[in-house]
């Protein structure tokens, strides 16, 4: 007699909790989905399961000073113009002679 939907499940949750088997999610925006397409298709992955894997097995193997440099996120730098700074400077400056003056 074949299996019924429920004992195919209830079958293939134990198999994954014997074996520690745990289920990640990853919630990305276009730009990251795009980078994980390209990746798999340079490198002839269908699953993308099977493209983060191995991602984080080959990071994993460079050890921790190896894959600090994959793992460090870019930080934005911050430069103000010379113009916006002259903007800031004289409203900074109108800012403290009201202030002296309401006093």
């Amino acid at each position: 007699m074949a299996k019924s939907n429920a004992e195919r499940s209830a079958k293939t949750a134990a198999k994954r909790k014997s074996r520690g088997e745990e289920e990640l999610r990853l919630h990305t925006l276009a730009g990251t989905r795009q980078a994980l397409a390209d990746l798999m298709d340079w490198n002839g992955i269908e699953e993308q399961g099977e493209a983060m894997t191995l991602m984080i097995h080959h990071l994993h193997g460079l050890g921790p000073a190896g894959s600090a440099q994959f793992l460090s996120a870019p930080r934005h730098e911050i430069t103000i113009s010379e113009n916006v700074s002259r903007k800031l400077q004289l409203a900074y400056n109108r800012e403290s002679l009201r202030i002296c003056h309401d006093e």
